[in-house]
């Protein structure tokens, strides 16, 4: 489909020469005589870019820009004007125009402006496509939540998923790093090619080195068959190197000639074979600091950390919890057959103070009991288990509503009442501490005596 230009020109002659240039192109070019019709052919028709000229009798290119931009803001507008309206031609671009050319006009400029023009317009439409897929995806994977943390994160996987770029995929056990790095590859070039995982805690360091680079026939006792390695199988695809910071320093060092030569070496072979893998790390360790200290290779680090997307923990945006919660509610109740309607106030009420040290994982297996368990229609509190009761929490409130606090600590009291305001202000420790009426510093120091200082 041919693109549509709108020519506006008082000038006959010029215009329609403008014409037979630009349709020579491969354009489809449409003339108005004026300011006054160009507007009006703007609000009766669709064109991808205007080229107004400057000065005009009925109506001068500045009110037609004016005009053009009520219809249409994000219609890009060239400026045709001579060299004695420049300055007029500047104070265009601050009202919208997206360029200004003086005449007599330079055709290879012309021809340039309207190409890049054209391919910002195909580059805004590719983003939408791809944030809408994106959209959907995450749903998919249960990347749910509206907090402000979690839209600055599929933020990032937005920009970072259509590249090539190694990603490092940081956060707590059960935040859902497996879910994200899922997406990632799903949202890529790579979409269509393999996705494969491996969790480098869950196999020895002796194994590792073999389930990841394959090895050859006889290569070790038990090797009775040549293997490919799981670089080999993701070839074309994404590989998911799960708790990266498990890997022994030997075998970082092997990792880090992968991905600087870009070929894998199975063992016992002296075969080097040519990979095309996007790497995707995943760890719930700091490599930053393990790398200080020596425990994790700096150069590994850096070529793994060209983008990270850290996932907060649930405890610091609760206000996900609630679309969480429903979302797993819906899925369990299909899967196990229950007619489960809600939650009771008093559930949602547990789970939005709860810290969940368990993240995402813990709420799902949590819910997922609570609808097998359920004897009503609404989720209650107590079908809830005990771990999803904060620690003793509960009692206090009990003790608090009898007005019988006698087997309950003052400093048990305290504790309740800082943990809770934390929960209550999203996890912001400023606010916590204005609520609390304490200073940051006091906070701190409170938290950390309750191990609650990360």
């Amino acid at each position: 489909m041919k693109h549509n230009i709108l020519v506006v020109d008082d000038d006959p002659a010029h215009a329609r020469m403008l014409k037979t240039l630009i349709s020579d192109w491969g354009y489809e070019v449409h003339l108005a005589d004026d300011g006054d019709t160009g507007v009006e052919q703007v609000a009766s028709h669709s064109f991808d870019i205007v080229l107004l000229d400057m000065k005009m009798k009925r109506m001068s290119g500045m009110e037609a820009l004016s005009q053009i931009r009520q219809y249409n803001p994000s219609l890009p507008v060239i400026m045709m004007t001579a060299y004695s309206s420049v300055d007029t031609a500047v104070e265009a671009l601050k009202i919208g125009a997206y360029d200004y050319l003086t005449k007599p006009l330079d055709f290879d400029k012309l021809k340039l402006t309207i190409e890049r023009i054209l391919e910002r317009i195909f580059l805004q439409s590719e983003n939408k496509t791809l944030k809408e897929r994106l959209k959907s995806t995450a749903f998919h994977h249960n990347i749910l939540g509206k907090s402000q943390a979690m839209a600055a994160l599929l933020d990032t996987l937005n920009m970072v998923a259509p590249t090539d770029a190694n990603v490092l995929v940081t956060g707590e056990s059960g935040t859902g790093k497996e879910l994200v790095s899922a997406a990632l590859h799903d949202n890529s070039p790579r979409k269509n090619g393999p996705f494969v995982r491996i969790n480098c805690a869950a196999i020895t360091q002796t194994l590792l080195e073999s389930e990841l680079f394959g090895h050859a026939r006889g290569a070790f006792t038990g090797a009775e068959q040549k293997r490919k390695g799981k670089f080999l199988q993701a070839d074309k695809g994404s590989i998911l190197l799960d708790e990266i910071g498990e890997m022994s320093l030997p075998m970082q060092a092997k990792l880090l000639r992968v991905l600087q030569e870009k070929e894998i070496t199975p063992v016992g072979s002296d075969e080097s074979i040519k990979v095309d893998v996007r790497v995707i790390a995943a760890t719930n360790r700091d490599l930053k600091t393990m790398a200080e200290k020596g425990e994790f290779r700096q150069d590994l680090f850096f070529r793994l950390n060209v983008v990270t997307l850290d996932i907060p923990p649930l405890r610091s945006r609760p206000e996900d919890i609630p679309e969480l919660a429903l979302h797993f509610l819906e899925l369990f109740s299909q899967k196990n057959r229950r007619e489960i309607k809600g939650f009771a106030p008093d559930a949602m009420d547990t789970m939005i103070r709860y810290a969940w040290p368990g993240n995402v994982r813990e709420l799902m297996n949590a819910i997922e009991r609570a609808v097998v368990l359920a004897r009503a229609d609404y989720i209650t509190r107590t079908d809830l288990p005990f771990g999803a009761v904060d620690d003793g929490s509960q009692a206090f409130e009990t003790g608090l509503a009898a007005g019988n606090l006698g087997n309950i600590r003052l400093s048990r009291i305290e504790k309740e009442a800082v943990l809770s305001t934390l929960a209550a202000a999203g996890g912001n420790k400023s606010e916590t501490a204005r609520r609390l009426g304490i200073t940051r510093k006091t906070l701190l120091k409170k938290l950390k005596q309750y191990g609650k200082d990360k």
